[in-house]
Formats: C-alpha cells, sequence, structure tokens
C-alpha cells in the first residue's frame, strides 16, 4: 500500500488531492491544525507548522509520496529539511505566479521567476512560492513541482469563476455587467483535474498544470448560456471601471477574470508538458454547469470574497444609463 503524506489536506484543493488517494487506495495521512476535518479513512495529526517540532512523529518513518500546498516558502523548507530524506517522491503545488513574464503568449516552463523570497522580506505571494519551489528542487528527480493557474470547480473558496455563474442566476432577465472582452483570454482547471494529475503523474520538474486558453468571452457566455440568463450583457470600457474602483481579476468590488491589457501572458501560457505528461481536462462545458449548480445551491446572493454585490453592480450599472 502507498503511504502518502499531505501537508495540509483539510482544504479545498489538498482535501479533494487526499480523496483522490485514498479513491486509489493508499494510506493517507493529514498534517494540519485540526480546524477543518481530514477526508473520511485519512488519518489527522494535528500541528502548526510555525512549530519546529511539527514532525516528530512523520519522522520515525517512510513515505512513497509526500504533497505540500503551502504558500510560506519558511514551511516549505523546513518540511523538506525534516522529511525530504523520508520521501520517496515529493509533489509541490506552487502557482503560475512564480512568473515574472506576464506578457509573452505562450510561454512553457523556462520563463523567468520572480526573485525567490529570502528571510526577512516583505509577504509576496509569487517570490514565496518561488522560493519554496527552490527548497523542494533540492530533491532532484523525486520532485515534481505543479504550477496550475486559475483552479475552479464546486466549493471554490476564492469565489473568482463562480462569481459569473451567480452573477448571471440572480439577473434573470436583467443586464450584467462585464468587462473588456475583446481580445482577453482565460485558462482554468477544474480543481478535480488537478488534484487527478498531482496522483497520477509520474514526471519530475516543473509542469504548467493548467487549462486550454479560451477567449475571455467564450467562456463568459456558456457561464450566461449554462445560468440561463436573458437579460442583454453590458461591456464597460478599462477606463470607466477603474475610475468606478472596480477592481481586476479577484477580492471585493472586483469582475473576476478581467485582466490588464498588457498581461497577455498571464492566461495564455503552454500547457503543452502537462498534456504530454497525462495531464487530462474535461470539457469546459462540464466545469460550468457543476459550477452553476454549486452557486445556486450555496446562494447567489451570499456575502462572497470576490465580485460585485447585487446593489454594487446596479448601481454601476445605472450610471451607464442601463
Amino acid at each position: 500500500m502507498t503511504d502518502v503524506l499531505i501537508l495540509g489536506g483539510t482544504g479545498w484543493l489538498s482535501g479533494r488531492i487526499a480523496r483522490r488517494w485514498l479513491d486509489a487506495g493508499a494510506s493517507v495521512t493529514c498534517l494540519a491544525r485540526g480546524e477543518r476535518a481530514a477526508p473520511d479513512g485519512a488519518k489527522l495529526v494535528r500541528g502548526d507548522r510555525d512549530d519546529r517540532e511539527v514532525y516528530a512523529s512523520l519522522v520515525t518513518r517512510d513515505w512513497d509520496q509526500v504533497v505540500d500546498i503551502s504558500s510560506q516558502a519558511a514551511h516549505v523548507a523546513g518540511a523538506v529539511d525534516a522529511l525530504g530524506d523520508r520521501a520517496g517522491r515529493w509533489t509541490y503545488v506552487s502557482s503560475m505566479s512564480v512568473y515574472s513574464d506576464d506578457e509573452t503568449v505562450g510561454a512553457d516552463e523556462s520563463a523567468p521567476r520572480h526573485p525567490p523570497a529570502r528571510p526577512g522580506d516583505e509577504y509576496e505571494y509569487g517570490a514565496q512560492k518561488a522560493a519554496a519551489e527552490d527548497a523542494v528542487a533540492r530533491l532532484a528527480d523525486r520532485a515534481l513541482i505543479v504550477r496550475p493557474g486559475l483552479i475552479v470547480g464546486t466549493g471554490d473558496p476564492s469565489d473568482r469563476f463562480g462569481y459569473w455563474a451567480a452573477a448571471f442566476t440572480r439577473a434573470g432577465d436583467q443586464p450584467v455587467l462585464l468587462p473588456p472582452v475583446d481580445g482577453r483570454t482565460t485558462q482554468v482547471i477544474d480543481v478535480d483535474d488537478l488534484a487527478a494529475y498531482v496522483v497520477s503523474a509520474s514526471t519530475s520538474g516543473a509542469v504548467n498544470t493548467i487549462g486550454d486558453v479560451h477567449p475571455l468571452a467564450d467562456v463568459l457566455d456558456a457561464v450566461r448560456a449554462a445560468s440561463g440568463h436573458t437579460g442583454e450583457t453590458v461591456v464597460a470600457t478599462e477606463e470607466w471601471l477603474l475610475a468606478q474602483g472596480v477592481e481586476y481579476w479577484m477580492g471585493a468590488r472586483s469582475l473576476p477574470l478581467w485582466l490588464p491589457a498588457d498581461m497577455t501572458g498571464f492566461m495564455s501560457r503552454s500547457n503543452t508538458l502537462f498534456h504530454r505528461t497525462g495531464g487530462t481536462l474535461r470539457p469546459l462545458a462540464e466545469t460550468v454547469a457543476e459550477v452553476v449548480a454549486d452557486e445556486r445551491a450555496r446562494g447567489v446572493d451570499r456575502d462572497r470574497r470576490a465580485g460585485l454585490t447585487g446593489a454594487e453592480e446596479r448601481a454601476l450599472l445605472a450610471e451607464l444609463g442601463r
């Protein structure tokens, strides 16, 4: 039986990975603070990774697989120091945010990264992930570094992709505000496709684990159709949206998936290596349908971590005379 240690295992993505390993017949141990339950069948070891002794009960045995998703470089380096010699294979879930070049379309895994964070640096996500990658890379051929872009699917705690399902659903036959879409692209990967790759991949090194490139307009049209929206769509200019305090990409008072015009490469990177090494992607329409159903079940007017509230959207549309 494969012995798997997941540093995490109770969150949205890491829980999916744990569940996938369990379904594959593995013995799964999750190291987490214990604020959330581990998947049924997994063993939960409670611990805080700020504690130097957190790995004490885990270094007494060998692990066939270790999976880590932390965005704290010190946590990742500490885990590699403690457990690296005990791991047959180590998978680190990094991010597209390690790349410093957001303009080159079709860039692959050789694209330049942000300088890795150093101890004492102010926290910056991409730099932390880059430093964490370097720690894991010390394990050479035993290490796989996956770099997902936007991860989507049911239960997504970031609320980014799901915002559009909620916005179109709640609008019904009323208008929906859109960002500029001409010439904009997006790439998403279903959380279950990413989890499947983490469990099944046998390659080493860094891999862009991302979806295929789609025009943003086509993706929003697909979500709109699945949501049954029959109202008009109102495309605002970039300049007007920014003047109204609407943010790019994520967070409160934002239009998720919208990126600055000069970030042409951020959502158009190469996933050739992902496909070549066994990565598979379900049809986008399948993910969209599941996300629409999930948003309806969770409540399209609930408090969200990303997007506009219904009241904010209506006020902006009123400013545009719609």
